[in-house]
């Protein structure tokens, strides 16, 4: 997402505009999955399948756009659906819609567990909301041995109103994970795990206002930059994240067989 490849910088009206565009349309995309409300498409050539994009949609009855912006924001509750985090927190704010953050997430054994450092900014447009990212690098978050430093080109959300208590949200990602990754990991991202990461971040939308409601109900630094004590970030501390400055893990020799019980979920 970042403009020349090179220098960092805090996405545009147009960026979001055209991050908009890719969601809704379909040209280009190929339908991988499309059950019980929840539709996966991919596009890219499955043989470059560490840069391939996968977008996916529900539709969430019973929880207005807003809740949902609210519930992928705070990382207060994301501890408390997201079984399949490791650790997150902000590091620090760019501005009053962008920030810098890092997460880890658990990988199916016997892959060895991911993390990023984004550069997140978001958009609420009326009824409507964006959260975007990219990957940046930030000197005092350098890539650690016991995780795989994944790089995400470019993901987000979009989060349109569907009525007064309904929305359907879309996700897109466009991931290179490190590690030449074997096809059927990859297969299991669009016909498996996706499907059911979307389902768990519906079910937290319909759980978040009760929980809210008993923890800090009127914090919301998302809405109310007022409240954010983040400390300041200077786009000059960043640089890009790029992948071919990483090392490169080796797992295309694992096979199906040796995955766990326990499937990785966002």
């Amino acid at each position: 997402m970042s403009r020349g490849g090179e220098m960092v910088y805090i996405p545009d009206d147009s960026d979001f505009s055209s991050f908009r565009d890719q969601c809704e349309s379909l040209e280009g995309w190929h339908c991988r999955y499309n059950k019980a409300g929840v539709t996966v498409w991919s596009q890219g050539q499955e043989e470059s399948c560490t840069v391939q994009k996968i977008k996916t949609r529900i539709s969430c009855k019973d929880v207005p756009a807003e809740t949902l912006y609210d519930v992928l924001h705070d990382t207060s509750y994301r501890k408390k659906w997201d079984s399949n985090m490791i650790e997150t927190y902000d590091i620090g704010r760019l501005t009053v819609n962008a920030d810098v953050g890092y997460y880890s997430w658990k990988c199916p054994s016997p892959l060895k567990n991911r993390d990023f450092v984004t550069l997140r900014s978001w958009l609420p447009l009326g009824n409507d909301y964006m959260i975007i990212n990219y990957s940046v690098k930030h000197p005092k978050y350098p890539p650690r041995k016991d995780f795989v430093r994944a790089v995400s080109l470019q993901t987000g959300y979009l989060i349109k109103a569907n009525g007064d208590r309904a929305c359907i949200l879309y996700y897109l990602t466009q991931v290179d994970p490190r590690g030449s990754l074997p096809k059927w990991v990859v297969n299991r991202v669009s016909q498996f795990v996706a499907p059911k990461a979307m389902k768990k971040i519906y079910k937290a939308g319909l759980k978040y206002p009760e929980w809210k409601r008993r923890h800090d109900p009127e914090y919301k630094p998302w809405v109310y930059p007022e409240q954010n004590t983040l400390p300041s970030v200077s786009l000059a501390e960043l640089s890009v994240q790029h992948a071919d400055s990483l090392e490169n893990i080796d797992e295309t020799g694992l096979s199906e067989d040796h995955l766990s019980a326990s499937d990785h979920e966002a």
